[in-house]
């Protein structure tokens, strides 16, 4: 079997949370080796956000931690920072999300070290980018959804606005961190030297505004808020039907046609001026759906999905996480990994979508114990001898 295609790539992730973490993450699911750097008393915030927890490990700090290890270590010692110099000779990223005024501290910061390891990438993550009047403000995800004008678009359309309960802004940011770092990686290839990445979560969170955000620029106006209806595109909303709800979208005329000839046997409703082509259908949306509505009432749900899957009209029953976690299209794709945890046994986990057939990721690791991999890292790789390691202990640099 061939390597993965990020095997010969060391990173050092010293990121909190959610949104550098994911970055790394998704490094480590294509093969990168991601060591995480954490505080030897307390260790990633993330570790402490449960209930629920399993073998100890809280619920939050699984979801983003797959696939590394762990050397609890305190960078704000002389001698910490020593041991992040030969870590950086070593390595070709890091990935770090403090405050702007944190690392220059410990002179760990980009314009400190780059002379020193001037091939290295650097991904800083923060609320509002390192430059600019808001440079040194603490950025939350819930916050840069209220911001970036997401919670103002966000509910029922009569309703107030609402923030998403995933980390939206977090993930989005953590994604885009990892295209520019392999963007770093190809231009490294190229010209031998690394770079800085300026990653905000301002920026990603109105660039996932995408064509909301273009709607304003392009007509002046705020789009309406639709809820679960579609503001461009009928009928694609929920209803409901004996058995429960589930969603439906006709996104063009053709499927339009087949819905009404092939599964509602209502070829009238093609003829009704109202809903005669899609921006008609956009206008009477309500008139539309609350019609839609009615007949859906009249057969099972799993009925009506059935003959949407045979007409190939978009259309999915509106389930529970736990529906959804132990649904056989989930298991087909392997979206549920079961690892073997020190503590916790049997842990299942949420499983990386990559699926490379050429050189495939590697099989998921579980999200390592605080300091787990402490003596794999600094004998194993950095060639420490007991002697120095005692240095590093009666430091307080590690445990």
């Amino acid at each position: 079997m061939p390597p993965p295609p990020l095997h010969a790539i060391r990173v050092l992730d010293l990121s909190r949370y959610v949104a550098g973490p994911v970055c790394a993450m998704q490094l480590a699911d294509l093969g990168a080796e991601v060591i995480k750097i954490e505080d030897p008393k307390r260790g990633d915030d993330s570790r402490h956000l449960s209930p629920p927890e399993i073998g100890g490990e809280a619920y939050y700090y699984l979801s983003f931690n797959r696939n590394k290890r762990s050397l609890a270590m305190d960078i704000r010692t002389p001698e910490g920072q020593a041991v992040m110099h030969d870590l950086l000779a070593v390595s070709d990223v890091m990935v770090e999300n403090f405050r702007s005024d944190v690392l220059p501290r410990y002179r760990l910061d980009y314009d400190s070290i780059k002379g020193r390891h001037p091939k290295l990438i650097y991904c800083s993550i923060s609320g509002y980018g390192r430059s600019g009047p808001l440079a040194n403000r603490g950025g939350i995800d819930t916050i840069l959804q209220a911001e970036s004008g997401f919670m103002a678009y966000n509910g029922e359309a009569d309703g107030r606005p609402l923030r998403h309960p995933l980390a939206l802004v977090d993930s989005a940011t953590g994604l885009y961190a990892t295209q520019s770092i392999l963007g770093a990686l190809y231009a490294r290839r190229d010209t031998g030297e690394g770079q800085f990445i300026d990653m905000a979560l301002l920026d990603s969170s109105f660039a996932m505004m995408s064509h909301i955000a273009q709607y304003y620029l392009t007509g002046g106006e705020d789009q309406p808020r639709a809820g679960n209806q579609h503001p461009s595109v009928a009928p694609s909303d929920m209803f409901e039907a004996p058995g429960g709800p589930f969603y439906l979208a006709v996104t063009n005329d053709r499927l339009y046609e087949r819905l009404c000839r092939d599964v509602l046997a209502r070829p009238d409703l093609l003829d009704d001026p109202r809903f005669s082509g899609n921006p008609a259908r956009a206008a009477n949306r309500e008139a539309l759906s609350a019609l839609l509505g009615e007949i859906f009432t009249t057969r099972e749900r799993d009925a009506w999905l059935a003959d949407f899957d045979r007409a190939g009209i978009p259309a999915g029953a509106v389930r529970k996480v736990s529906e959804a976690a132990e649904s056989p299209e989930i298991a087909d794709r392997n979206m549920v990994a079961t690892v073997d945890h020190p503590s916790a046994g049997k842990l299942r986990l949420v499983a990386s979508p990559h699926k490379l057939a050429g050189t495939p990721p590697p099989a998921p690791t579980p999200p390592p114990l605080l300091g787990e991999h402490d003596g794999e890292i600094l004998q194993g790789l950095l060639g420490y001898d007991d002697a120095r390691l005692q240095v590093l202990r009666e430091s307080g640099t590690i445990r």
